[in-house]
């Protein structure tokens, strides 16, 4: 590597690690501004404030900004370089603007890689911790929804509930089916399945079950309650929405398929978590080309209009990405491809700065 090259590293790679390390301190010094009360009434103890909730707490919230703060030290150190003229006399002396991306490129590798090895194997085990860490001294109890819950509980049976509550173990709209030869021959519909932990049993009330013989002859028998075993413990409602950022990559995969396997129909909060940990790592490179596209133009406005563009840019990606991801939740957009579409639009834009850069 040449001078060039090793100066540019050293300046993207510094300005970013020192601008995320500032706004993770100015994070953790609001965090716990908000959290003193909880803290000191639950009277949790410093060595678990400090080892359990912070020191999980800072690389969760690097990575959630990691994307954000390359294209902030790209924008700055970059416009900087051209407010020095010095972008004007590195093409000067005979170096391309497309040899000249060449260490932004090498530190977008290391950034790129520091990002996936963060949110696939190191977040997830500090994640763990720090939510247990709420848990035990910031939430008041320990109560999750579930909502349109879909499972295949054995072979050829499934439940469905709209909704289920587990601080009392209580389920609203409870249905059960029971196909032979891909024939439904037994439904069950209640208003509400409650579990009984003293019998080990699922109370069913207010149900009504038919038995379908054959296509024009079935049987229907009602009542108000029901003692039933299913295949079937509320400990698997318990699982948390954010559960999959307690997962590493591999073991995320396995979820899903475990889930699929089980029948289990509302999987795309998984998905997108699965696909968002290749495609922020992937924005590195889009923002960073963007970054430097922008910034290495000496405009009258100088470090402050490129870092406004920075910032426009950045949160517009942002907003972008929660919008399609929103989409997908709802079953409205493919789930792959709504990670993926803020990538593909914004490396239309960067193929399209790049081209009217100055070169």
């Amino acid at each position: 590597m040449k001078k060039l090259d090793l100066y540019i590293i050293k300046k993207f790679l510094g300005t970013f690690f020192f601008a995320l390390l500032l706004i993770v301190f100015v994070a953790v010094i609001f965090d716990l501004s908000e959290h003193l009360e909880d803290f000191i009434e639950k009277k949790a103890p410093l060595r678990a404030i400090l080892f359990e909730y912070y020191l999980n707490f800072i690389p969760y919230f690097a990575n959630l900004f990691s994307s954000l703060f390359t294209f902030i030290a790209v924008i700055f150190f970059t416009s900087k370089m051209a407010f020095n003229t010095e972008i004007v006399a590195i093409l000067s002396s005979g170096i391309s603007f497309r040899r000249m991306m060449f260490p932004y490129f090498v530190s977008a590798v290391v950034i790129s890689v520091f990002s996936f090895v963060l949110s696939s194997y190191i977040i997830p085990p500090a994640n763990k911790a720090r939510l247990d860490f709420e848990e035990r001294y910031i939430r008041n109890f320990r109560q999750f929804t579930q909502h349109n819950f879909h499972k295949q509980i054995e072979p050829g049976i499934a439940i469905y509930l709209e909704r289920y509550n587990t601080k009392g173990d209580v389920g609203i709209k409870f249905s059960m089916e029971k196909f032979e030869n891909n024939e439904l021959k037994i439904k069950l519909n209640s208003e509400m399945i409650q579990w009984d932990s003293l019998s080990g049993k699922w109370k069913i009330k207010y149900y009504r079950i038919r038995y379908i013989n054959d296509s024009i002859s079935e049987k229907i028998e009602t009542g108000n309650e029901l003692d039933t075993l299913i295949n079937l413990h509320p400990s698997e409602f318990r699982i948390r929405d954010n559960i999959v950022e307690t997962m590493n990559y591999s073991q995320l995969s396995n979820f899903i398929e475990e889930q699929r396997a089980q029948g289990i129909q509302n999987i795309e909060t998984y998905l997108i978590e699965k696909y968002r940990r290749i495609a922020f790592p992937f924005a590195t490179f889009i923002l960073t080309l963007i970054g430097v596209s922008l910034a290495s133009r000496k405009v009258k406005g100088g470090i402050g209009l490129h870092i406004g563009l920075g910032f426009l840019f950045s949160f517009s990606y942002i907003l972008f990405m929660q919008i399609s991801t929103t989409f997908a939740i709802s079953g409205q957009m493919n789930t792959l491809l709504s990670v993926w579409i803020p990538n593909i639009v914004y490396a239309i834009i960067a193929i399209f700065l790049y081209k009217v850069a100055p070169k």
